[in-house]
């Protein structure tokens, strides 16, 4: 009988999704497991549609992959033990002889600061054989930390495939680049995509950690570039660590003003530089300080992932910008404010003193902003009264945006997020799908008596019934 514990990553195994973004791996079901799923999704893609977010109770076997130990111990490695799925899912029928287009996700069709760190990930999973000549999805390797499409107008080398047989899966970093390849044989495709979002973070390795150090994989070939100081720190903060990579390099001032000039160059070494004045002390913090405040919003944006690493240094100055941003010119003073919450969001434990000017920050116009907020003020460590407090009042913002991301940042506080709930449940009807259906998971993390009463209530009353359709009304 199959272990329910999950099989945690190896070593080696998170080092290749750190420095590639994504693995390849299989469950055993048996093929009968799959023949079924595929014959499932054949009648309802025929007879019914795609059932977009009702894809996992409309096909009740499909719960089983989300519970089998290879599933979880990936994503526990990956996200921690209490990673929370997102309600958008969606399965993908290719059946084009043309290739899709290269592309990031959206953030279901909204954008936010995408995250170096681990915070989010994605499934595709393949529930029949899924030889090249199918189009299985293609993942580049290492460009999950590019903004940019820094291979534009060239096609890539290295292109990873999802191909293997039935119960193959690609487990990936949420902002990799990747693409539908071409079904040259015209059979049906299905690749079940599903969201997952961290509810914890990192205090200690999540995975089946043996070495305590970092070392880039064996054989490691990418297309692009190599990041070997983001990913000692990005190793480090899966293991607890924050800030890890401050002061550990002494610079002169002609390499600070290299490193200063490289933020403005191409996107790989752009971050290289970044990372580098992170660790450069306080004279590397002061030019990342300098170069949040450019008109140049790839700059800005790429001072903050250095200044998000940089420790305590970053601190006093990150906080003096959410003020200094409003005197910026109006084209870039958003982009400050919102790189500047991102920073202090990530340095969690080091900005206490961080919350009373994020909290105010609640009440400028503009909907970046106060979603980086509420994005932030659920990675603190201190002022959990006030946040709460925030985060609940947040739950009524006329974003639906913020509002989701206000039911996210609650669930990441658990049980201090009490005082949330009159809140909480009132966004259970709310008109956005996500909102709810995320204000429900702020529920299940809250987990106190009342949390779990309205979740049930809510549940109860919002039942679906995965067998009921146009032509099975009713019987059996």
């Amino acid at each position: 009988m199959q272990s329910n514990t999950p099989l945690l990553l190896t070593d080696e195994q998170m080092r290749t999704f750190i420095t590639n973004g994504c693995l390849i791996l299989k469950t055993d079901f048996p093929r009968e497991f799959h023949e079924s799923l595929v014959e499932q999704l054949n009648t309802v893609y025929t007879e019914e549609g795609n059932p977009g977010n009702n894809l996992l109770p409309r096909i009740r076997e499909l719960r089983k992959v989300f519970d089998h130990p290879v599933v979880t111990g990936a994503l526990t490695s990956v996200l921690g033990a209490n990673y929370m799925m997102h309600a958008h899912r969606h399965g993908h029928f290719n059946a084009s002889s043309v290739a899709g287009g290269w592309h990031k996700d959206s953030y279901w069709g909204y954008k936010r600061m995408r995250n170096h760190h681990p915070q989010w990930a994605m499934i595709m999973y393949f529930p029949q054989d899924t030889p090249v000549e199918l189009g299985p999805t293609g993942v580049l390797p290492g460009t999950q930390n590019y903004e940019s499409r820094t291979f534009e107008g060239n096609e890539p080398e290295g292109e990873v495939l999802a191909s293997g047989e039935a119960g193959t899966f690609a487990l990936i970093h949420y902002d990799i680049w990747h693409r539908s390849t071409p079904n040259v044989l015209g059979q049906p495709r299905y690749m079940l995509k599903f969201e997952f979002m961290r509810t914890e973070l990192p205090q200690s390795p999540s995975w089946d950690n043996q070495e305590s150090g970092w070392r880039k994989p064996e054989g490691l070939q990418l297309p692009i570039g190599e990041h070997d100081l983001m990913w000692e720190e990005t190793w480090n903060w899966l293991s607890g660590q924050v800030g890890s990579i401050a002061n550990t390099i002494t610079s002169d001032p002609q390499r600070i003003a290299e490193l200063s000039a490289g933020l403005s160059s191409y996107e790989p070494s752009a971050i290289n530089a970044a990372y580098e004045l992170a660790a450069s002390g306080q004279s590397g913090v002061d030019a990342l300080l300098q170069a949040l405040h450019s008109e140049d919003k790839n700059v800005s944006r790429l001072a903050a992932y250095g200044l998000s690493v940089a420790g305590s240094e970053a601190v006093s100055g990150l906080v003096a910008a959410l003020a200094a941003g409003e005197n910026a010119a109006e084209a870039s003073s958003e982009e400050i404010i919102a790189n500047a919450v991102f920073a202090l969001g990530e340095l969690r434990g080091f900005t206490s003193e961080a919350v009373p000017a994020l909290v105010n920050l609640m009440q400028h116009p503009s909907e970046t902003i106060r979603c980086a907020v509420v994005d932030a003020l659920g990675l603190m460590e201190a002022g959990h009264d006030q946040i709460v407090a925030c985060l609940g009042d947040a739950l009524q913002d006329e974003s639906a945006q913020v509002r989701f991301m206000s039911s996210l940042a609650l669930s990441r506080l658990g049980q201090s997020a009490e005082a949330a709930i009159p809140q909480l449940e009132i966004a259970l009807d709310d008109e956005n799908r996500y909102v709810r259906a995320h204000a429900a998971e702020s529920l299940r993390y809250v987990g106190t008596e009342r949390a779990k009463d309205t979740l049930i209530k809510f549940l109860l009353n919002a039942r679906w019934c995965p067998t009921t359709t146009a032509k099975n009304a009713f019987y059996p």
